[in-house]
């Protein structure tokens, strides 16, 4: 059986509704749900991922600091740089 995979272009969105709309619909797909792919830019914005080990000083510039439960350290996204978010279930 083929699986459908669907492609959305979202524009620039804020980084924390995005994570929040992706755990939502993670939650709520069922076993026919097709996978999808979201391609956004974020307003700007860095994300602090679970491998920082270095404190950071939160308001320390103007761009909004967001801790994420996502690897790595800490990475900048704003306008201009595409992001690709995969929801794929990899148990099918």
């Amino acid at each position: 059986m083929m699986r459908q995979l669907e492609f959305r272009r979202l524009g620039v969105r804020d980084y924390v509704v995005t994570a929040d709309e992706m755990r939502t619909w993670t939650q709520a797909r069922r076993p026919d749900t097709p996978d999808e792919i979201w391609f956004l830019e974020h307003e700007p914005v860095y994300t602090q991922g679970v491998s920082c080990s270095e404190p950071v000083r939160e308001g320390a510039s103007d761009i909004p600091l967001v801790k994420s439960d996502r690897g790595g350290q800490i990475t900048y996204h704003g306008p201009g740089q595409l992001v690709a978010y995969l929801l794929l279930d990899l148990r099918r």
